[in-house]
């Protein structure tokens, strides 16, 4: 999946805000249903900074700086520093910015039962923490098994965090000595990562129109576009019988190197078939 730039705003987002979070046959074939998984990683790496601790056991200092110090590409120290850190501090003033760091870290690991019991307890101590919204919401739809009896409830409580995290994300404040730009960024990146799981989430029901809306917005400002989201799109516009919108979402798609190409071009030709087909207005 080729999301350098978006994820780099998406880390972005997560450094600059981790402060304040620390301290405060339907419309798709059943074939269509099952984008890829695993070479979909989120673009969520939050890097919680680290708060005032002057006032903290100097033991319980050390240890949170070391998890704190440990590098976003590194999740397996990340996991173990962070999981050690809980277990003996476990009501430490920095649950919270643990719980949120180490829910990108269990998706890096592609654990998901771990990754949602975080979340649940980052999320108990701060509701507001757009990261664990954003990064969750996400993670649930491309995570979709139809066969799991809790799947309409994910996507329910995915499509939840997802509106919640766009609400929220116009009023963030900016931190002190983070230039406008680099907050902007993040928060596009946040936004249209929110959408995308939209997008995906509407999709999973079936919902074609619904679909098309988040992943126009999703991809009106990716950098370095999802291939996946492409894919989603012009399945959509397909349903929706736009022929000629579905064939350009194709297209695109396969002109990004991966495991798509194939898929979409065939999808490219299918489109392009039935747009040439359709009665000229």
């Amino acid at each position: 999946m080729n999301v350098p730039s978006l994820r780099s705003g998406i880390r972005i987002l997560g450094i600059l805000l981790a402060g304040s979070l620390a301290l405060a046959p339907g419309l798709f074939a059943q074939q269509e249903q099952q984008p890829p998984k695993k070479d979909a990683p989120a673009k969520v790496a939050p890097a919680p900074a680290l708060p005032d601790t002057s006032s903290v056991d100097p033991d319980e200092q050390a240890a949170y700086k070391a998890f704190y110090d440990t590098k976003l590409e590194d999740p397996d120290r990340q996991i173990k520093l962070g999981e050690q850190f809980l277990q003996k501090y476990p009501n430490s003033r920095y649950s919270q910015p643990v719980y949120s760091r180490l829910v990108a870290a269990y998706n890096e690991k592609q654990d998901l039962t771990k990754l949602y019991a975080a979340a649940d307890k980052a999320l108990a101590l701060n509701p507001n923490d757009v990261h664990v919204l954003v990064l969750v919401g996400w993670v649930i739809p491309h995570s979709y098994d139809p066969n799991d009896m809790d799947a309409d409830r994910r996507l329910d409580k995915a499509e939840k965090y997802e509106k919640k995290a766009l609400e929220l994300l116009p009023t963030l404040p900016k931190p002190d000595g983070t230039s406008d730009e680099q907050f902007a960024k993040g928060k596009v990146a946040a936004e249209s990562q929110a959408h995308s799981a939209l997008g995906l989430i509407y999709f999973r029901r079936q919902d074609a129109a619904n679909s098309v809306s988040e992943m126009q917005k999703a991809l009106a400002s990716q950098a370095n576009p999802d291939p996946v989201d492409f894919y989603v799109l012009g399945v959509g516009d397909f349903a929706l019988k736009h022929y000629g919108d579905a064939a350009d979402a194709f297209h695109k798609c396969a002109q990004i190197p991966g495991p798509m190409q194939d898929r979409c071009k065939t999808k490219e030709a299918d489109a392009k078939k039935l747009a040439a087909s359709q009665p000229k207005p």
